[in-house]
């Protein structure tokens, strides 16, 4: 991923609140004849020492779990807030449009897991993980017996990082009253993600 300077994201406690943050991830790979991607919920387990594990499954109806099996890198992408800028809100003029966005690049070597026990474990703990801050959590009612009637139909994964990318693109490259002018438009749109953008910039330092 191209990264200036000024945009590349390298923290880990950052890089692992944004995997958090926004889970729905793209999961591409190659088969060595074109590039496959599949969108998916994807959890970010820490690990001391290392970048961390992502764990996820898909349906074994999805060819795109065989090419899990042949050793290759895989690319996860997780896609953060983003929004258009116009050069409307700069006080430097003139200007061109562009566009913010945080997004993290996690690669690594793919294990595929296919026993009953750790699929039931990543069963519940996906349902859990969206889930338990609602106010009737349902989980409780996924019973073991129900739940092993689905097994058959997926296959489970084990992604170890091996590198991580990220890249926050909020104007840091602009004059200070330039990033005031943008925060405070988004800050006035109707478009939820655009504000989140808002919030985002307002945490970097001017």
């Amino acid at each position: 991923m191209y990264r200036p300077k000024h945009f590349d994201l390298n923290d880990p406690a950052r890089l692992a609140a944004l995997m958090r943050r926004h889970s729905f991830a793209t999961v591409i790979t190659h088969d060595g004849v074109a590039p496959f991607a599949t969108h998916m919920p994807v959890l970010f387990h820490a690990a001391a020492g290392s970048p961390g594990t992502l764990v996820t499954h898909m349906a074994r109806a999805n060819s795109q779990w065989r090419h899990f099996a042949n050793g290759h890198e895989v690319l996860v992408i997780f896609h953060g807030p983003h929004a258009y800028i116009s050069p409307r809100w700069y006080e430097t003029q003139p200007a061109v449009p562009t566009w913010n966005y945080a997004v993290v690049h996690a690669y690594g070597v793919p294990r595929l897991v296919e026993d009953a026990e750790s699929l039931r474990l990543m069963l519940r703990e996906l349902v859990s993980a969206f889930e338990s801050h609602r106010p009737q959590p349902y989980g409780d009612q996924l019973t073991d017996e129900y739940i092993d009637q689905l097994l058959p139909a997926i296959v489970g994964l084990e992604i170890p990082i091996t590198r991580l990318e990220g890249k926050l693109k909020m104007s840091q490259n602009r004059a200070t009253a330039d990033r005031l002018g943008v925060i405070a438009a988004l800050q006035q749109s109707s478009d939820q993600t655009e504000r989140e953008v808002a919030e985002m910039m307002s945490l970097e330092k001017l």
